[in-house]
């Protein structure tokens, strides 16, 4: 199996975001895996494609029940049929929260560093973020959870809603049940609902395990909206897919309302077909396969920088496909090192930027080892020339 994620097709030429914006350059960049989709998945899509008919679709049973069977059977999470809500896109689905639960000048809670369009998503519906950093210890690269601030966050009066990801983009913590609990517990006392994007659930190494948000108690669930998808860890974002769960049928009349006055309510004909194929016994059988084998890519990264880059510190990988690496020690920001990578190797990853801190550098590690190697003789290479 290990030549499914070693024999990739050449994408190049193929309008590929991450391989033809620059087409000068090796990309380690955008959240997008190299390594084509699994097997069932392509064979799903086949068979449709093959009916040639590619008219409006309705969502059949068996979709709902893929989710229910899945997130039951490989994470503990019992969910209702009535609380799963198609969509097309997770970045959609946040922006049709916000806009269901805030008002123009309400205040949105967000551990940061965070996912860029979370940023946008915030701004966009006319609401201010209220930051929550989490907290860094530099000896070991580990994030952790500062609640005391995190309270005082959730007092201000103008916060309506707290913001999570689980797990957390970029940092790849894996939120454990008592972390989450005790952010529960905090904002139980103070009122605020809870939005979670767990788009990077499934996307953790061999032997791992994420806690599902809402899975904790019904009184938590009453009170948040989960995201879900297979698009990252099935590498299927092209097909434009997604889930917004939500237990509580206030809370869904409302989310409802702005997702028909936003007209994202429809789903194209592949989505359905690709969902339930990932959501399969085959398809877990490929993602087990490639959880470990981005596990192998980030111990080795890990070894390189090591060796070669010892005053760069890697954060601790428990989730995503994503390394995080702290750089400053170079004396460089993370936007320079990406500017001086870019003209100077022709190497692609991103800056801490536009996550909120430029001390780190995002390195996307869904790739052939071969890749990451040439990408790592590259960016180590690049760090020797500016010391």
């Amino acid at each position: 199996m290990k030549a499914w994620f070693e024999n990739t097709p050449q994408r190049r030429g193929s309008n590929s975001v991450k391989w033809d914006e620059r087409q000068d350059v090796l990309p380690l960049w955008i959240a997008d895996m190299d390594f084509p989709a699994a097997p069932c998945i392509r064979e799903a899509l086949q068979h449709k494609l093959d009916h040639g008919v590619f008219g409006y679709t309705l969502i059949p049973d068996s979709y709902y029940n893929a989710v229910i069977d899945w997130f039951g059977r490989r994470h503990g999470w019992n969910i209702a049929r009535e609380s799963i809500i198609p969509i097309d896109g997770i970045i959609a689905a946040t922006s049709i929260a916000l806009k269901a639960l805030t008002n123009p000048g309400d205040k949105v809670i967000m551990q940061t560093p965070a996912y860029n369009c979370f940023f946008s998503c915030i701004r966009n519906t006319g609401c201010e973020l209220l930051a929550n950093p989490l907290a860094y210890e530099a000896s070991t690269g580990h994030y952790s959870l500062d609640f005391e601030h995190f309270e005082r966050c959730c007092e201000d009066a103008q916060a309506k809603v707290f913001l999570l990801c689980n797990p957390h983009n970029p940092s790849g913590r894996l939120w454990t049940r008592e972390e989450l609990l005790r952010l529960w517990e905090i904002c139980r006392r103070n009122g605020i609902p809870v939005i979670s994007d767990e788009i990077h659930c499934d996307i953790v190494p061999p032997g791992s395990a994420y806690t599902p948000f809402v899975s904790l108690s019904e009184e938590i669930a009453d009170h948040c909206i989960s995201f879900a998808s297979p698009t990252k860890p099935f590498n299927i974002a092209g097909l434009c897919v997604a889930n917004m769960i939500c237990a509580n049928e206030t809370t869904r009349k409302k989310l409802d309302r702005v997702l028909n006055d936003w007209e994202h309510c429809d789903l194209n004909q592949f989505a359905p077909v690709a969902l339930e194929a990932a959501y399969s016994p085959e398809g877990a059988v490929w993602l087990d396969e490639m959880n470990a084998y981005v596990h192998d890519n980030f111990c080795y990264l890990k070894e390189r920088f090591a060796a070669e880059a010892p005053a760069c510190v890697v954060t601790p990988l428990e989730a995503t496909y994503l390394a995080w690496v702290r750089i400053d020690a170079l004396g460089v920001t993370g936007t320079e090192l990406e500017n001086f990578l870019l003209d100077n190797e022709q190497v692609w990853i991103n800056c801490g930027a536009m996550y909120g801190d430029d001390h780190f550098i995002r390195i996307n590690l869904a790739c052939p080892r071969a890749t990451l190697q040439e990408a790592l003789d590259r960016i180590l290479r690049g760090i020797r020339s500016i010391q």
